[in-house]
């Protein structure tokens, strides 16, 4: 009785697996992150330009390339719901103009370098897969980076980038959270607070 049991749910298991995967064309989910990291990432932080026109390029990717406002959504948890919309659609302005700022200055450690790819892993995530690929570093083991890729009909748009087994959006999730949990003024502080950190 137990075996079945356990067959059963094993079976259930690999269906949703294999459902949630089905749901998403996976060669295409990886070659749309070849395409934003070989002519997107590798040549904004090559390329010979000031930090205002990094950051300016940056910009123009991140907008075309990442679902800001699914990842906005998701780090904000619990309190997205409570959030008014004014409050909503400036913390997305807010973390858009910061996550810029940042994720230019933390790609900038793979200057020089190009990522190499070793195909995709499935979500449990309907319509989500990932990408997995390293930088070879210059020293010590390559880095890893795994992107999280969803679908929406034709379109893919990049949910979150992993780092060495970091994830960029469970962090930000967990330090906001705490935020606003811990200071009175809320997702208004929160906000402010992403606005100077932008600055």
């Amino acid at each position: 009785m137990k075996k079945s049991i356990l067959m059963m749910l094993g079976a259930a298991l690999f269906l949703n697996i294999n459902t949630a995967c089905a749901s998403i064309d996976a060669a295409k989910a990886e070659a749309f992150v070849k395409q934003v990291t070989e002519n997107g990432v590798e040549d904004i932080i090559n390329a010979k330009i000031s930090m205002q026109e990094k950051d300016a390029r940056f910009e123009k990717l991140f907008n075309s390339a990442l679902d800001l406002n699914y990842i906005g959504k998701f780090v904000l948890g619990r309190y997205w719901k409570t959030a008014t919309k004014q409050q909503q659609d400036n913390f997305i302005a807010a973390y858009r103009a910061m996550n810029i700022k940042t994720w230019s200055r933390r790609f900038d450690e793979f200057k020089g370098k190009r990522f190499i790819f070793h195909g995709t892993s499935p979500s449990n995530s309907a319509n989500q897969v990932f990408v997995n690929t390293t930088v070879p570093m210059d020293q010590g083991e390559p880095a890893k980076v795994v992107w999280r890729v969803k679908q929406s009909g034709d379109k893919f748009k990049i949910v979150d980038i992993i780092i060495e087994n970091v994830s960029l959006a469970i962090t930000a999730r967990n330090e906001y959270t705490a935020y606003i949990k811990n200071n009175p003024g809320g997702v208004d502080a929160l906000i402010q607070d992403l606005k100077n950190k932008a600055k």
